[in-house]
């Protein structure tokens, strides 16, 4: 199941990055009408981050710490592009679940609490340091 995750997440993260970083002006104007400072700044750390944390987590190498940061980027995206929903978390739950940010904050979360999964990068690492310790 986490594999799953990762794998269509993480390239849905890679698809947004990507576009992002190919219209980063139309990004950096979003930004600034959203008020988030330093916006020529921002623009091109989130859509790096976004294509680069996808790539991370299709592979599943260094999952928690990207899952962490993609996790903080989605509810900085919530806080400023859909705050009417993040607001209603308890009140109207409906519209914070179809808000867009949701689905992207939820996988980081899940990948965040329970790993990369064994099909991952990190569980390959860990394994073979944990060999050579024995050794």
């Amino acid at each position: 199941m986490l594999l799953a995750v990762r794998l269509y997440w993480g390239f849905q993260f890679v698809q947004t990055g990507w576009g992002k970083l190919h219209n980063l002006a139309k990004i950096t104007d979003f930004f600034a009408s959203l008020n988030i400072p330093f916006p020529a700044f921002n623009a091109p750390f989130v859509s790096t981050l976004e294509l680069v944390g996808g790539i991370l987590l299709m592979l599943g190498l260094f999952s928690r710490p990207i899952a962490l940061l993609l996790a903080g980027n989605m509810l900085v995206a919530y806080w400023t592009a859909d705050r009417e929903a993040l607001a209603s978390i308890l009140s109207d739950p409906g519209k914070f679940y179809v808000a867009d940010p949701y689905t992207f904050l939820f996988a980081s979360l899940m990948i965040l609490i329970f790993g990369a999964g064994f099909f991952a990068a990190d569980t390959y690492i860990a394994k073979r340091l944990k060999v050579a310790e024995q050794e």
